[in-house]
């Protein structure tokens, strides 16, 4: 691996109440790289990104972002230090316009992208930026939750089930934009379910079961492993 590590979990136990739901993550995520989180549902990697980013309530162990330990910091800390959070649920103000939910995230950092390259990147997004956001369908809804984050400036993009539930033109349309994101050197982690819409796209995969790390499977390393894969993903 070459690239400075951007992002570095060691040890990391989050609870939701009482319930503790990891149990000593590990794993780093250096620039230019794009990683996987796999694993069935409730395996916990929702619950990582989430804890990465202080919105699990209790926490403990290690996360460095950008050299920076913030275990002990409130979430709008981390965020500004260069973190672009782009839930499962979307989280669209329906009550703005397409447009005006792409300008209301603040810069977290150098680089991000104009309205212009945004436009050019979602044709879909210019052609409804002036509708409401509970107008728009899933798919735009989905563009529009990954294109807010890009203005940002963020260094290290953590993408939570991007494609679920989406139609598979929809799905095509954002591997391009992760290729795309990818050639220009942007640092992604993707929480996905769809293994076959993630496998081509990243340079390493970390397996989730039971709030823990189990495998590391580098891309070259898919074929050799593919009954682990299927064990653990039933992929």
């Amino acid at each position: 691996m070459s690239g400075k590590t951007l992002l570095k979990v060691a040890g990391l136990h989050a609870w939701y109440g009482e319930s503790h739901i990891l149990h000593g993550v590990d794993f780093e995520v250096r620039e230019g790289e794009l990683v996987t989180l796999l694993g069935r549902n409730g395996a916990g990697r929702t619950t990582t990104l989430k804890a990465i980013l202080g919105l699990t309530g209790r926490r403990s162990g290690s996360v460095e972002v950008m050299g920076q330990q913030t275990v002990h910091l409130p979430t709008n800390k981390i965020a500004r230090l260069g973190l672009g959070y782009c839930p499962e649920e979307r989280g669209i103000f329906s009550t703005l316009s397409c447009e005006e939910n792409l300008l209301l995230p603040p810069k977290v950092g150098p680089g991000g992208m104009s309205l212009d390259e945004i436009y050019e990147m979602f044709p879909n997004l210019q052609e409804r930026r002036h509708s409401p956001g509970t107008r728009l369908s899933g798919g735009e809804q989905q563009m529009l939750a990954m294109a807010r984050i890009l203005r940002s400036g963020a260094q290290v993009l953590l993408l939570d089930e991007i494609t679920e539930g989406l139609a598979p033109v929809i799905v095509q349309t954002l591997g391009r934009v992760i290729r795309a994101l990818k050639a220009k050197g942007q640092t992604m982690i993707l929480v996905e379910q769809n293994f076959r819409f993630a496998a081509p796209l990243a340079d390493r995969h970390y397996v989730m079961e039971h709030g823990q790390i189990v495998a590391t499977v580098g891309k070259d390393e898919l074929s050799a492993k593919a009954a682990m894969l299927n064990e653990y993903l039933g992929v």
